[in-house]
């Protein structure tokens, strides 16, 4: 289908057929000094024109690479559709990396143009410019700051919109002709990927990547043009795009973007969107608060929330699925909502929400299972960069906590001898940028593609179930099946642990290490008068190592009832005397652990938990928010956890 999908080959033809159809629609919005500001669609046409316009006043060339770097604002998303309308190709870069991880991104891509948000960007980018060859201008968003920099190769980004209106005449037909030559395999957007394993690569994506992926993926949830989103994930990231651009313009929907990430849950509640994904992390954290403001309720509002609950788990995934429900169940799931999950579901935002996703690392299943029993259509998808985000979705009515869903339209599946999931799709990636032995590697001629995860499709229902990175899925020393992700993720259900990386592949037995939550261990802790004036000193507490250890020895009386994966059963731990944090090497920007680096970094550590000892020494450099190195020295208590014996089977990784 070369023409494009119901003839529009491009987002610029999408936005020309929404300021069309839905001209007075809202198309963005924003809270800026605690005020939402309104675009329709045809306000949103006129704005990126002006910048278009000005990007031709500039120089831009098509084939051009143009940075895009910030927080979610519209004018930032109108940065890539702007660039897109001048033949450039936009590639958005995470706000919160380092200079040096921007200078590899910029100086990979050729970067000649970059916009950024505000002064924090522009002082990385000018700190790296002279190490890119390739790179010319840079046009800022927010002044503030910017007063005395010389603005020779620096300008405002509402500056070039009004130089680009005042030549209009000069370049309209120009842009109109650049604008018209738009093909359907031309490039959309360059994104990199989040390098869990090395250098981060450029996934190159095309219009018709995104668009056929937009439309299916929309029509599988009626999604429509009175449907609304939060804008909040990272720009960098490929699901914010098919979500705030692929599927908004493809629908018509309005983008919401937060005043700040600080305000983030009080804009999302003023909102309340219909249509709403967040990662597991974020779940997890909202759980966390849940659970801190119930521990501070009276007692008669615990026993309430309890009460409701327990109630809510039993029926409400029944009661969303369509199942049916006996009358007295139903009539209390209906008090329940009066007086419980309704004000819940209110405070969390997700009043009005009739799709919610997660995807981007397995969710623990009682996080899952928690948002469901409150009526909250969560599912969960399975998707990556390299697939335009999505390879299956679950339908409404066939929501389960262990699988990821059928395959989405056009999509298809076959799983390797070893257990490797691949795919096949209208989504697949074109190549990656500069990079054709990966390229090979990870897509072969026929277009199917490895994901890199290891899974199977049930031969009852069809749907897949992932069990963890297949690098990551191996063998115990006694044959027995290590996946760590799933220990790790019924660990990270409790609000007190934060993140958990568990080693065992080769070995006798499972270890980990554990990141406490400094909210909710803060929190109890002020609640049992522990003193504490440090995140370390708080993580070595031994109450709070008490605690960490019944949760542990908790997850192990879960896990030995799972037959497969019973041999994961965590038999010593340590309290890291750190969060484990992306600027120190430790996770992505995206937040994922980076396994194979945390175990060389911490190998002391490691050996420790294996060698019997009860106590470790260390010294780990860190990165302070200024940028600054700096080392920290601790010694960590390990400790033994209680683990329910089970009958050893040899079990391969299949």
């Amino acid at each position: 289908m070369s023409e494009g999908a119901e003839g529009l080959r491009s987002f610029p033809a999408l936005l020309h057929r929404n300021a069309t159809r839905y001209g007075a629609s809202p198309a963005y919005r924003e809270k800026e000094l605690g005020i939402w500001q309104n675009w329709t669609w045809a306000e949103t046409e006129e704005e990126i024109e002006a910048l278009a316009l000005g990007l031709l006043e500039m120089g831009v060339a098509p084939g051009d690479f143009i940075a895009v770097i910030g927080r979610n604002r519209p004018y930032l998303y109108w940065a890539l559709v702007a660039a897109q309308m001048v033949g450039a190709i936009p590639v958005p870069l995470y706000q919160d990396a380092v200079a040096e991880e921007m200078e590899y991104v910029m100086g990979h891509c050729g970067a000649r143009i970059a916009i950024v948000a505000d002064q924090e960007q522009v002082d990385k980018v000018i700190e790296i410019q002279d190490r890119l060859p390739d790179f010319e201008r840079m046009i800022y968003l927010d002044p503030k700051g910017l007063r005395k920099y010389d603005h020779a190769k620096l300008h405002d980004y509402r500056a070039v919109q009004e130089q680009g209106r005042k030549a209009r005449d000069t370049h309209g037909a120009e842009l109109e002709r650049r604008r018209g030559a738009l093909g359907y395999d031309d490039t959309c957007i360059m994104l990199y990927t989040s390098g869990t394993t090395g250098k981060p690569k450029g996934v190159v994506l095309s219009n018709r990547n995104i668009i056929e992926t937009a439309k299916s993926s929309s029509e599988f949830d009626r999604l429509g043009v009175g449907d609304e989103v939060l804008a909040y994930m990272p720009m960098a990231w490929v699901g914010d795009f098919i979500f705030s651009i692929g599927q908004a313009y493809w629908t018509g929907f309005c983008v919401n973007c937060p005043e700040s990430p600080e305000t983030m849950m009080t804009d999302l509640r003023e909102i309340a969107p219909s249509y709403y994904f967040a990662p597991p992390r974020v779940f997890e954290t909202q759980l966390t608060s849940i659970m801190i403001r119930m521990e501070d309720a009276s007692r008669l509002k615990q026993r309430m929330f309890h009460h409701f609950l327990a109630h809510a788990r039993k029926v409400g995934p029944k009661i969303l699925d369509g199942h049916p429900v006996g009358l007295w169940d139903r009539l209390k799931y209906r008090l329940g909502e009066m007086l419980v999950y309704g004000p819940l579901k209110n405070a969390l935002g997700f009043s009005r929400v009739r799709v919610g996703y997660t995807a981007g690392e397995a969710i623990g299943p009682e996080i899952f299972d928690f948002y469901r029993a409150l009526g909250i259509n969560l599912k969960q998808l399975y998707g990556q960069t390299e697939a335009s985000v999505f390879i299956t979705q679950q339908p409404d009515g066939e929501v389960r906590s262990d699988t990821v869903g059928v395959p989405c339209t056009g999509v298809e599946i076959r799983i390797a001898e070893n257990g490797e999931v691949f795919f096949r799709s209208p989504g697949v990636f074109v190549e990656y940028y500069k990079n054709p032995a990966s390229t090979a590697d990870t897509k072969d001629p026929e277009g199917w593609v490895a994901t890199g995860d290891a899974g199977f499709i049930e031969e009852e229902t069809g749907h897949l179930r992932i069990i963890d990175r297949a690098k990551d899925v191996a063998n115990m020393a006694d044959g027995a099946l290590f996946a760590p992700k799933y220990v790790e993720n019924k660990l990270k259900f409790y609000p007190n642990i934060l993140e958990a990386v568990v080693f065992g592949a080769g070995r006798d037995r499972c270890c980990a290490f554990i990141n406490i939550d400094l909210t909710a261990v803060g929190n109890w802790a002020e609640r049992n008068n522990i003193a504490y004036a440090s995140y370390q000193e708080l993580a070595g507490h031994t109450r709070v190592l008490d605690m960490i250890q019944s949760h542990v020895e908790e997850v192990n009386a879960s896990v030995a009832q799972d037959e497969m994966l019973s041999g994961c059963q965590v038999h010593r731990f340590l309290v890291l005397h750190k969060e484990l944090d992306a600027d120190d090497g430790e996770l992505t920007r995206t937040r994922k652990v980076r396994r194979k680096i945390i175990g060389e970094k911490f190998d002391d550590l490691v050996t420790a938990l294996y060698d019997g000892s009860e106590s470790v020494y260390t010294e780990t450099e860190v990165t302070y928010e200024d940028g600054r190195k700096g080392r920290i020295k601790a010694t960590l208590e390990i400790r033994d956890a209680r683990v329910v014996p089970v009958e050893k089977k040899k079990m391969a990784a299949e």
